[in-house]
């Protein structure tokens, strides 16, 4: 290829991605990958998210429909820590960009029972796996979790607890 076409190309995607942001408008970007989403849905499944962040997973034999996966729960766990409640995974994640929810999961720090630690071995691919999965969900996104109770306060029910609380 010769520098004019060289030139010639650069400057016709140069027109095109900038007809599109000089306008206001972000690129379009492109639609989710099917292998992606399986890929996430696989993550999802192995480490356990649901476990917690579904609620009445365990007791529905895992058949709970997806459209109700990962909404978070009411249950709370009680420790020294104080109480913990798993989170709403498709609203946390539907304020991020996948590129913020990579950084994210890489320096996520979390109170217990949370495999804060899990996460944060997960490789950049499986971190946009889970992502792409998670926004791929079908039904309403559901309601914030509780908020956290500290250890010198009585939660509320329903909470597991856990040994060491006084």
């Amino acid at each position: 290829m010769n520098i004019y076409c060289t030139i010639l190309i650069q400057a016709g995607l140069a027109l095109l991605l900038g007809s599109q942001v000089g306008n206001g408008q972000a690129p379009k970007k492109s639609a989710p990958d099917p292998q992606q989403i399986e890929r996430g849905r696989y993550v999802i499944l192995v480490g356990g998210c649901n476990d917690c962040h579904t609620a009445g997973y365990g007791e529905a034999d895992a058949k709970t429909p997806e459209s109700e996966r990962l909404k978070g729960d009411v249950l709370g766990f009680r420790g020294p820590w104080g109480t913990t409640y798993p989170t709403n995974l498709r609203l946390s994640l539907g304020k991020m960009t996948e590129d913020q929810w990579v950084k994210y999961g890489k320096n996520l720090m979390a109170r217990a029972p949370m495999p804060w630690f899990n996460i944060r071995g997960m490789t950049d691919a499986d971190l946009r796996a889970v992502y792409q999965y998670v926004k791929s969900l079908p039904g309403g996104s559901g309601t914030p979790a509780p908020a956290f109770v500290p250890p010198d306060k009585q939660p509320k029910p329903p909470y597991v607890q856990w040994p060491g609380v006084k």
